[in-house]
């Protein structure tokens, strides 16, 4: 079945009635895998395996385009010639409708990939771009685990530390936050670094308010006052001051595993925290060390 390359998918047959817009157009937009194959021949059924998981991986950056040799014979021979081809499996990348590169014969997956890296963004971009893009639909946990992604590939990318430390601040890290900015060097600082280092430093202002010292030092006054206890860790936890609110939460827990709101606040603030965060594995084997 010949497919017509539409929005969704990323994967195209190419025959005579798309072959213009997957050539001429889709190339301006992404890079293009024109892959010449026939699907009597082994070697090219198990190439088109590693294209297919590729188009899955770089889904907004590519496209493959295969071009049934056997089915579309004509249009085969003529574009062959073009292409001087040799051999099935061949691949020729297109960028803005022209070709840029060209791999004849079976080809492995990091073969492929090697030249997929000359011409697509670096990992550590792609992962950052989608950083981005979960930071505007307000998926903070997606944002947060591209962003850490991208750091782990390239921890000295002060772009890369920046758009971590904006996504730690909006979600209470304040000090991953400021250790980022702190290792900012000063010719990399500019307005965005100011922003978020503005950002940051209100942020932390806002996490140390007189009610938070006046409860502080009521809990101080009455030790066993287990309600204080949970009054300061709500202020604590609306200020970003995540572990000091389990900690001290976890104290009542200590003392009356069933004190009034104390346990279901306690897991509400684990499950705010990020996927497979430190922090929220360190309380959950605190609480199952006093619940078993």
């Amino acid at each position: 079945m010949n497919m017509a390359i539409n929005s969704m998918s990323n994967l195209v047959s190419i025959n005579t009635q798309n072959l213009q817009q997957v050539l001429g157009e889709t190339s301006q937009q992404k890079l293009v895998l024109l892959n010449f194959h026939s699907p009597q021949s082994p070697e090219c059924i198990s190439q088109i395996g590693i294209l297919e998981n590729l188009a899955t991986q770089y889904k907004d950056y590519i496209v493959v385009a295969n071009l049934d040799c056997d089915a579309e014979q004509a249009l085969a021979a003529q574009l062959a010639q073009q292409v001087g081809l040799q051999t099935l499996p061949t691949l020729v990348f297109l960028k803005d409708s022209a070709p840029v590169d060209l791999l004849a014969g079976v080809q492995s997956d990091a073969q492929i990939r090697e030249v997929l890296a000359k011409h697509l963004p670096a990992q550590q971009d792609l992962l950052l771009e989608q950083a981005k893009q979960a930071l505007l639909k307000s998926d903070l946990n997606a944002a947060f685990n591209y962003a850490k992604q991208a750091y782990e590939i390239d921890s000295k990318n002060a772009r890369i530390k920046l758009v971590l430390a904006d996504i730690c601040i909006q979600i209470h890290k304040l000090d991953d936050a400021q250790a980022l900015i702190d290792t900012i060097d000063a010719q990399e600082q500019d307005a965005y670094f100011h922003n978020i280092k503005a950002k940051c430093e209100a942020a932390l202002e806002a996490t140390d308010s007189p009610e938070i010292k006046e409860k502080q030092s009521q809990v101080e006054q009455y030790p066993n006052d287990l309600e204080l206890k949970i009054e300061l860790s709500n202020l604590l936890n609306d200020a970003g001051r995540k572990e000091e609110a389990l900690e001290t939460l976890f104290t009542v827990l200590k003392k009356d595993l069933n004190f009034n709101e104390a346990k279901p606040s306690f897991l509400a603030i684990i499950a705010s925290l990020p996927d497979g965060d430190a922090l929220a594995a360190k309380y959950r084997r605190k609480l199952y060390s006093i619940l078993y």
